[in-house]
């Protein structure tokens, strides 16, 4: 199955790919690797999951907040790319979480992009490198931020 067909048959629903918040660029293609800015809970209308994970959503709701990232992740990459089958594997993400200082579970809640994505391209392709840290904060107070590195089928 394609990643395309995987999504539909996931029932899942791509936001619209998210507002720039910034002076960047969503996505940068170098080659057969594209890097993928960073990108928050986003559900359209201007709406984003905001919150502290440890204070104000608990780890269940900052793993959800992740989900909804990586399907705003999946929405730019459809939008530069055209189809989210010209992706052959996801290498990188970098996962930042907002949260408390005592939270200690931020690889759990990136979890929540992370299955998704070896769901969509399954866990040879969909799962790559990663790091979860912490942060004092995020911008808009958005529970997640993700970005990504991925290589692409060639052209």
């Amino acid at each position: 199955m394609t990643a395309e067909q995987q999504l539909a048959s996931l029932g899942l629903t791509l936001p619209p790919p998210p507002p720039r918040g910034g002076v960047y660029k969503p996505v940068v293609i170098l080659g057969n690797v594209a890097y993928v800015s960073g990108h928050g809970p986003f559900l359209g209308d201007g709406e984003y999951i905001c919150g502290r994970v440890g204070a104000d959503l608990d780890l269940d709701a900052g793993k959800a907040a992740a989900k909804q990232t990586a399907l705003a992740l999946l929405a730019t990459l459809k939008s530069e790319l055209g189809s989210l089958d010209r992706v052959k594997r996801v290498v990188k993400l970098l996962g930042m979480v907002n949260s408390t200082p005592d939270f200690p579970d931020h690889p759990k809640v990136i979890n929540g992009c992370s299955e998704l994505f070896g769901q969509v391209w399954g866990e040879e392709h969909g799962i790559g490198a990663r790091s979860a840290v912490g942060m004092g904060s995020l911008p808009g107070n958005i529970a997640v931020e993700i970005e990504g590195i991925f290589e692409l089928h060639d052209a």
